[in-house]
C-alpha cells in the first residue's frame, strides 16, 4: 500500500487500484462543506485516474461520520432563508454524480447527514456495534443530505418512514437485516472486508463496471438535487423554529426533547 495523496481533514492511500478515502477528524469526524467539498474533489479526481477502478470510503476514531457539530456555528447548517438551495447540498449532490464504485467502511455511528453520506456509497461493511440513525426530527427539523430519495429506494418506505419519524437507531446487525447495510463483520475487520470487497470489485473490467454502475444509478444524481431542494427549503424555515433550538438544546444536555409545535 502506497499514499497517493492527503488532505488536511481527508487522507488518500492506494491499494493496487483501490483508493482508501479516509476522513480524519476523530473521534466523531463530524462533516462541514469544506470536507464534502474535499471528498467531492477526490472522488472527481478517481474518476478521471484510469489507475483507480473502486473506492473505499473510511474514517478515523469512533465514529463513521455524527454528522455536523451543531455546538459550533460554523460547522451548523445554513439558515440563509433566502438561499435556493444548500451549499452543502450541491457539495452533497457532487458525490452522487462520480463514477467509481464506492463501498463503505461503516465501523461506527453514522448519524443525520453522516447516514447520508454512507448512502452515497454502493456497498456497506459495518459491524454489530455501529449506530445507523436518520435522527433529524429528533433535533427538530426535515431530514437531509437527499436521505428522503435514497433511504427510501434502499430500505423501502415502511422502514424509512419508521427510521424517519422515531430518529430511533439501528445496530449493525439489524441495519443488514433491511438492507441499509450490505456485511455485517467484527468491528476491527471492518476496513479488511471493505478492502476485500473493493478488491473484488476492481478485478472486473473497468469500463463495464463504470458502465454497468451508470445504468444502476441512472438518474440518482438528478434525484438526489431534486431532493436536496426540498429538503433544504423545509430545513430553512423549520431551523428558524422554537422547536429546532429546543432539540438542539436536547442534544446537548443529553436529554429527551419537550417539543412544542413552535
Amino acid at each position: 500500500m502506497s499514499e497517493t495523496s492527503s488532505a488536511t481533514d481527508i487522507a488518500v492511500s492506494r491499494d493496487e487500484h483501490v483508493a482508501i478515502v479516509e476522513i480524519c477528524r476523530p473521534p466523531h469526524n463530524f462533516f462541514d462543506i469544506a470536507l464534502i467539498r474535499g471528498l467531492a474533489d477526490i472522488f472527481e479526481s478517481l474518476d478521471k485516474d484510469p489507475s483507480c477502478r473502486s473506492i473505499v470510503l473510511a474514517a478515523q476514531g469512533t465514529a463513521f461520520c455524527a454528522g455536523a457539530d451543531f455546538s459550533r456555528r460554523e460547522n451548523a447548517p445554513d439558515v440563509d432563508s433566502t438561499r435556493t438551495s444548500n451549499p452543502l447540498y450541491d457539495e452533497a449532490v457532487r458525490l452522487f454524480s462520480c463514477l467509481k464504485p464506492v463501498v463503505a467502511a461503516v465501523h461506527g455511528p453514522a448519524v443525520g447527514g453522516g447516514l447520508g453520506l454512507a448512502l452515497v456509497a454502493d456497498f456497506r461493511v459495518t459491524c454489530a456495534e455501529a449506530r445507523f440513525s436518520a435522527n433529524f426530527t429528533r433535533l427538530g427539523f426535515h431530514p437531509g443530505f437527499a436521505l428522503t430519495y435514497t433511504l427510501p429506494r434502499l430500505v423501502g418506505v415502511q422502514n424509512a418512514a419508521l427510521m424517519f419519524y422515531t430518529g430511533r437507531r439501528l445496530g449493525g446487525e439489524e441495519a443488514v437485516s433491511i438492507g441499509l447495510a450490505d456485511f455485517l463483520v467484527a468491528q476491527d475487520q471492518v476496513r479488511s472486508e471493505a478492502l476485500k470487497l473493493a478488491k473484488e470489485i476492481a478485478i472486473s473490467a473497468p469500463l463495464a463496471i463504470v458502465s454497468t454502475r451508470t445504468t444502476l444509478r441512472t438518474g440518482l444524481a438528478e434525484e438526489a438535487r431534486k431532493a436536496t431542494t426540498r429538503e433544504g427549503s423545509e430545513q430553512s424555515w423549520q431551523r428558524q423554529t422554537e422547536d429546532f433550538k429546543e432539540g438542539i438544546a436536547a442534544m446537548a444536555a443529553r436529554r429527551t426533547p419537550q417539543f412544542k409545535g413552535k
